[in-house]
């Protein structure tokens, strides 16, 4: 509301928009936390780029030619963000010996599981 909108006639409006502005205040107060401010994505360029993922200029035009890389193009200049790159990074991430087993094992009890199930039936008929 802003103050220029208040008269009389708006008066238990102002009232009733001052309250729940306090109520937020002191909700914020109560918990000891900071206003959430958005944080701002700033690109980066290029060069920025190789040093966060530890690539040369090269390197990092082919993963964008081959759209292998998240960016963006204005003009002829890249762009690039950097919480996209360390997406993009972590979502290469290897598998362990000890993460594959598990999966493995995983996957062999449930696929013999459901070939005794499948071979019960059969013997039964």
């Amino acid at each position: 509301m802003d103050s220029n909108d208040i008269s009389f006639e708006n008066l238990p409006r102002a009232v009733a928009h001052l309250v729940s502005e306090i109520a937020e205040i002191k909700f914020l107060v109560e918990r000891k936390e900071p206003p959430i401010i958005p944080v701002k994505r700033i690109p980066i360029d290029i060069a920025e780029a190789c040093q966060i993922i530890g690539k040369a200029k090269p390197t990092v035009y082919t993963l964008v030619r081959k759209r292998l890389i998240p960016c963006y193009k204005n003009g002829k200049k890249l762009y690039f963000f950097e919480d996209e790159l360390l997406d993009w990074i972590s979502q290469g991430k290897k598998k362990t010996l000890k993460e594959i087993e598990s999966e493995a094992t995983a996957d062999f009890k449930k696929n013999f599981r459901k070939t005794s199930a499948e071979s019960n039936l059969k013997s039964k008929s």
